[in-house]
């Protein structure tokens, strides 16, 4: 079936423009150098997934114009995948009588009700809150007809999650691919991977890298996201293969879910 991804943001875990930064990509007047923290939406038959509600959640919801979240996935927990979690409040409510659920590794399942202890134990007396529930990922997640299949990735010593759903995966946040996950990455139309920078990284991927990582693969499209001050958009661009690109934030995709 047919499905739209939008990125909502493509940046690292500062964002750029990055605070405090004198650096010409931080200071450049093209839109495509202003990158929020990372993250995706996918829509299909009149649904609405998102992986990651990032510290920027809120003005990435505005400016897509999102009215609607049928469910979100998680990579990790670290706090740009993470902290935009209150900002599903206005959006979850609207998802009533059922509450939206939140698909995540089981230890990440742990660690954000841990975090985010005032919404997931109803003992707040205070405000609103999101109206969400956490469900641990066990293996492929069905979700409204479609499958999204959980990809290991090795972030610096941790092992996370990507997904693949169809004929697209998204990888963000990775320094290393274990040999398992790359057979679920053969015949894909778009891959989307981390590419920090060119400079070594300990817990992220080198643009040359994610390149390497194109060549075996061989998706038909690729997008570079995850990206730091370093890169300038358009000058990047023109060094990399014709088939593989910076994303963007606001960049949207039509592909076979």
């Amino acid at each position: 079936m047919k499905a739209k991804l939008t990125v909502l943001g493509s940046g690292t875990s500062m964002g750029v423009p990055t605070i405090g930064c004198d650096c010409a990509v931080c200071h450049s007047s093209d839109p495509h150098d202003r990158r929020l923290r990372p993250s995706v939406l996918i829509e299909y038959r009149g649904r609405s997934v998102l992986i990651d509600t990032t510290p920027d959640f809120r003005e990435q919801a505005i400016r897509a114009d999102i009215h609607q979240l049928d469910a979100v996935l998680y990579t990790h927990t670290h706090a740009d995948h993470i902290l935009g979690i209150d900002d599903l409040r206005p959006i979850s409510y609207l998802h009533k009588p059922n509450k939206l659920p939140l698909y995540a590794r089981p230890e990440a399942v742990d660690f954000i009700r841990n975090m985010f202890r005032y919404i997931f134990d109803a003992n707040y007396k205070f405000g609103g809150l999101p109206q969400v529930e956490l469900r641990s990922i066990t293996g492929d997640v069905e979700l409204f007809g479609a499958r999204f299949k959980p990809i290991p990735v090795i972030h610096g010593e941790t092992e996370i999650y990507g997904f693949r759903f169809g004929s697209a995966a998204y990888l963000t946040d990775h320094s290393a691919i274990p040999e398992a996950s790359y057979e679920k990455l053969r015949d894909l139309d778009v891959l989307f991977l981390d590419a920090l920078r060119h400079k070594p990284h300990p817990t992220h991927s080198t643009v040359e890298n994610s390149l390497r990582i194109v060549e075996r693969v061989k998706p038909k499209r690729a997008f570079f996201t995850h990206i730091c001050h370093d890169l300038p958009h358009d000058e990047t661009n023109a060094a990399l293969p014709p088939n593989v690109r910076l994303s963007y934030d606001g960049m949207n995709l039509d592909f076979e879910i």
